[in-house]
């Protein structure tokens, strides 16, 4: 029987070419179904990607001058020198482990929401090593529905990470209603303060007055505290004068220590011996001073011998 000869494969059919084609080359139709796939792959994480960073997902790196600190009213007053030697520090040994909150402005600018004390740190750290390690800073992009929303998130942030003075959540509340960004100050503590008890939040309320009186000279305003606070709140509300002279103290004789201010304001709730008029003379030196339940007779003309006189004389009156 003759043999069958065996024919290879044909390549290149309908184009004349009968040449091989080389190993590993694919067909021009796997090509572009390839280049294809590789696109629709490079979209998908593409938007991932802008998806996260939209969302807050994405830890991004940006230079420090990007970053517009003051976009916010700071909630916190003071930065502690320990606490903030502390940071510093910790910074310069392991480098930053929290990314701050930032909001996109456009133009490649941010304004800062939360880590104010990170961005004081790095930018001294930068400024005193000029090391390229301290002159960006980590940060996840926040997209807060409006201007309220923003300083809710600071707040939010703050509340949980170190605890705010009364007078520093007052302070914030004050100055977001004076900058219109609530209508009240009744709405400013309801959505800056709505994970706090009906409580604390009334002494946040009470604690604004001390902000609106006397925001332009404390010196130590952090430091005060509730109770001092709210004493002072409540003897404002009786002596319509007292808001005065605490200002005008403040402004002759600045304290110069946290202590100092205390005992200033504290000195202020007690009545001045110059202002306090004796109650009337009822007879030469007795003084009285009566109302329903009580009555107090001082002087020098109470003596032994006046007390048995009245005694005396009450018995038989009013037996």
């Amino acid at each position: 029987m003759a043999k069958r000869k065996r024919l290879s494969p044909a390549v290149g059919i309908g184009t004349g070419d009968a040449t091989p084609a080389p190993s590993g080359a694919r067909p021009p139709i796997a090509s572009i179904a390839g280049d294809a796939a590789t696109a629709a792959a490079f979209d998908s994480v593409r938007a991932e990607l802008e998806g996260a960073q939209k969302d807050g997902r994405l830890v991004m790196q940006l230079s420090l001058e990007a970053v517009d600190r003051a976009y916010l009213i700071r909630d916190r007053i003071e930065m502690g020198e320990e606490d903030m030697a502390a940071l510093t520090d910790s910074l310069r040994r392991r480098g930053q482990q929290t990314p701050i909150e930032v909001v996109d402005l456009g133009g490649g600018t941010y304004g800062l929401i939360s880590g104010a004390r990170r961005m004081a740190a790095l930018a001294h750290l930068f400024a005193e090593t000029k090391d390229d390690r301290f002159a960006t800073v980590q940060a996840l992009i926040r997209q807060p529905a409006d201007r309220a929303a923003t300083y809710v998130a600071m707040i939010e942030e703050n509340e949980i990470r170190a605890g705010l003075s009364y007078y520093e959540r007052a302070r914030i509340a004050h100055k977001a209603v004076t900058f219109g960004v609530f209508p009240t100050a009744k709405e400013a503590l309801q959505s800056l303060y709505a994970g706090v008890s009906f409580s604390k939040r009334s002494k946040i309320k009470s604690f604004m007055a001390l902000v609106e009186a006397f925001d332009e000279v404390l010196c130590f305003p952090a430091q005060i505290t509730e109770r001092l606070g709210l004493s002072v709140v409540k003897a404002m509300a009786e002596d319509e004068d007292l808001e005065k002279r605490i200002y005008n103290t403040l402004v002759h004789t600045p304290p110069e220590t946290p202590a100092a201010e205390a005992a200033l304001l504290t000195k202020a709730l007690k009545p001045d011996p110059k202002t306090v008029s004796k109650p009337p003379e009822i007879v030469r030196g007795v003084h009285i001073e009566a109302k329903p339940g009580r009555i107090v007779l001082e002087g020098t003309g109470v003596t032994e011998k006046f007390i048995a006189r009245l005694e005396s004389h009450l018995k038989a009156r009013y037996r």
